[in-house]
């Protein structure tokens, strides 16, 4: 299963906490992480091997949701910065509607993100 990860600024310090808190779910052999360019090298700092995409700003939010739309994305966790604004809105709400259409389950928070991998991990 292909997993993305993508974090605001604001949000990359959680998502590696979050990572590192669920390493045993996220390093088993049948998960794929990939993820926006700079969020991509802090979990590869924090141990994971990733498939880096461009920045958020540049197109990697657009290249996940193509990833997404073509079936290959299984499942997006995005920590938003709600507090920020972001040039690049039009993707963020583009990748938000592609999950929507192809009901890909897409995390915007820590809490819905750990219910998700729970959940995944249940499945196991």
């Amino acid at each position: 299963m292909e997993i993305a990860l993508i974090a605001h600024d604001g949000k990359k310090a959680d998502m590696v906490q979050f990572l590192n808190k669920n390493k045993s779910i996220l390093l088993k052999e049948n998960i794929k992480i990939i993820a926006t360019g700079t969020t991509g090298g802090k979990a590869e700092a924090a141990g994971f091997k990733v498939k880096k995409m461009l920045s958020g700003p540049h197109g990697g939010d657009a290249q996940i949701a193509a990833r997404v739309a073509e079936g290959k994305t299984k499942m997006v966790l995005f920590f938003k910065d709600p507090n920020s604004s972001h040039p690049h809105e039009p993707d963020i709400n583009m990748l938000i509607r592609i999950c929507d259409v192809h009901n890909v389950p897409l995390a915007t928070n820590e809490a819905t993100a750990q219910l998700l991998l729970l959940g995944l991990d249940e499945m196991k």
